[in-house]
């Protein structure tokens, strides 16, 4: 079993219109790796970013198929993870790590 550093885990945070209004809420949205848990993505967001998260929500999107101009595309699949953070504290996306 290999280890997975850190950073390894946050692949990007994820800026969407519904990310941004989840941020009013003190969520924050990112995509992650495959192999990511909660238990790990908790401690390593704490970390990284220096704030208390409360909850963490991951979601599996699956790879699927669409149709785009008569041609079928694979459309690949990846996991996101949803951090709830302690009301008053929030994550600057725009400054880089």
């Amino acid at each position: 079993m290999e280890k997975i550093h850190l950073y390894d885990k946050i692949i990007s945070p994820v800026v969407t219109e519904k990310s941004t209004n989840l941020s009013e809420q003190n969520k924050i949205i990112f995509k992650v790796n495959g192999k990511a848990n909660k238990k790990n993505l908790k401690t390593n967001i704490e970390k990284i970013f220096k704030v208390n998260v409360t909850k963490v929500n991951i979601i599996n999107k699956k790879t699927r198929i669409k149709v785009t101009r008569g041609k079928k595309v694979r459309v690949k699949g990846y996991k996101k993870a949803i951090i709830t953070l302690k009301k008053g504290q929030n994550i600057d996306l725009t400054t880089g790590i």
